[in-house]
């Protein structure tokens, strides 16, 4: 029997997947967390064979929380499922870790299915997705200006542009306000970019934001 653990901050969304995954014979949901900290705090105290995550958490984002348990849990499958575009952030999310990317439009079946192909310890990812990650291989001069960033860089642009100031930023990833103010330098030269206003209308744009 697969044992899942469902991470979303929404009660609903947790109902929902419940469903999906117990109609399937072979799983059951062994427990559900709201927030990245109960998720980790679960993963220490009981074993799960696969967890399935949202992007978007109220104690740090999908991409945070995902460093957090891989760091922690380097054998336990992570599929995030998330309704964020995912030629912006499966890619990244996949290079950071996660065993696959599902968008929450999917079917009951490709949830299923996706998650029997992590469990087995092969990737889920779409064709598109396929086609990202060997475009990862070029030179940067062919990537997009937020695909040149690291993946703090890339955090602290998502958390800039969801309005949040340097102090909130800081005390949020535990890091000093002249750090997150370095980060802050490169990511906006790195992008080419001078002003938040320009910034935000980037992330719009590409749809990065939260």
């Amino acid at each position: 029997m697969i044992k899942v653990l469902i991470v979303d901050d929404h009660p609903i969304v947790r109902k929902g997947l419940r469903q999906m995954i117990e109609e399937a014979l072979d799983m059951v949901v062994a427990g559900e967390a709201a927030s990245g900290g109960e998720a980790l705090a679960l993963t220490r105290a009981e074993r799960f064979d696969v967890l399935v995550l949202d992007l978007t958490m109220p104690d740090g984002d999908g991409i945070e929380v995902l460093g957090r348990l891989r760091a922690e849990q380097p054998d336990l499958p992570v599929l995030i499922i998330s309704m964020h575009p995912e030629d912006q952030y499966a890619v990244r999310l996949l290079q950071a870790g996660a065993a696959g990317y599902l968008s929450k439009k999917e079917t009951p079946e490709k949830v299923v299915a996706a998650i029997r192909t992590v469990v087995q310890g092969k990737k889920f990812f779409s064709a598109h997705v396929a086609q990202e990650l060997a475009k990862t291989l070029r030179s940067g001069s062919e990537r997009r200006p937020h695909e040149r960033l690291s993946e703090r860089e890339f955090q602290i642009m998502r958390l800039i542009v969801s309005g949040l100031s340097t102090r909130e930023i800081a005390t949020q990833l535990s890091l000093s306000e002249n750090t997150v103010r370095t980060y802050r330098t490169r990511l906006f030269k790195k992008m080419g970019l001078k002003r938040e206003a320009d910034l935000v209308r980037y992330a719009l744009q590409h749809g990065l934001i939260l």
